[in-house]
């Protein structure tokens, strides 16, 4: 029997300001064509969830990559996450994530090129307005709502090393895992 194993793949870049437009329902489609199974895609920002007899999540990405650029004619670049990976870094939240305090909390998934302790080594922050973390897979990044106009992070676009990241919102992270149980339990 082949061991089914629960993934996210986080699209970058699509359906962002009119680019790189991808229906949610052709997007299902394409990675049921590759062969997954219980395929949910969750939110138009490119958010898959589903199951695999691949164990490597760095072939699933190679794979997914390759299909994007057959079915959609674009270059899309794919993060892929396993349910415990997903696990692991929800569990290792900053404590101040936890807090009630308005802040805005992003993760920001790196791919497998990129992740290293170091990149943080070249991203500016601004101490007292904003936080940057690295755990294995991402870097883990807030700031309180009032000062997210004074945070240097939200230059990371103009860097060319953000072309190897994803961004997702905290909640956005937190319900892709509730999907991921869900198919895992089934």
């Amino acid at each position: 029997m082949n061991t089914r194993h629960t993934y996210a793949a986080l699209l970058r870049g699509i359906n962002v300001s009119g680019k790189t437009m991808v229906p949610m329902a052709e997007l299902k489609a394409c990675f049921e064509k590759l062969g997954f199974e219980d395929v949910v895609t969750y939110i138009n920002s490119g958010n898959v969830i589903f199951r695999s007899t691949e164990a490597d999540p760095r072939q699933l990405e190679d794979q997914i990559e390759k299909a994007l650029t057959t079915t959609f004619s674009a270059s899309i670049n794919t993060v892929v996450r396993s349910i415990d990976e997903i696990r692991e870094l929800l569990d290792h939240l900053p404590k101040r994530w936890l807090s009630s305090r308005p802040q805005k909390c992003n993760v920001i998934f790196l791919r497998h090129t990129v992740d290293k302790p170091s990149i943080t080594d070249g991203l500016v922050t601004k101490k007292g307005i904003e936080e940057l973390y690295y755990r294995p897979g991402a870097l883990l990044w807030s700031a309180g709502t009032s000062n997210l106009g004074k945070s240097e992070m939200v230059k990371l676009s103009r860097n060319p090393i953000y072309q190897e990241m994803t961004v997702r919102i905290l909640n956005t992270v937190r319900k892709i895992y509730a999907i991921m149980q869900t198919i895992d339990a089934s």
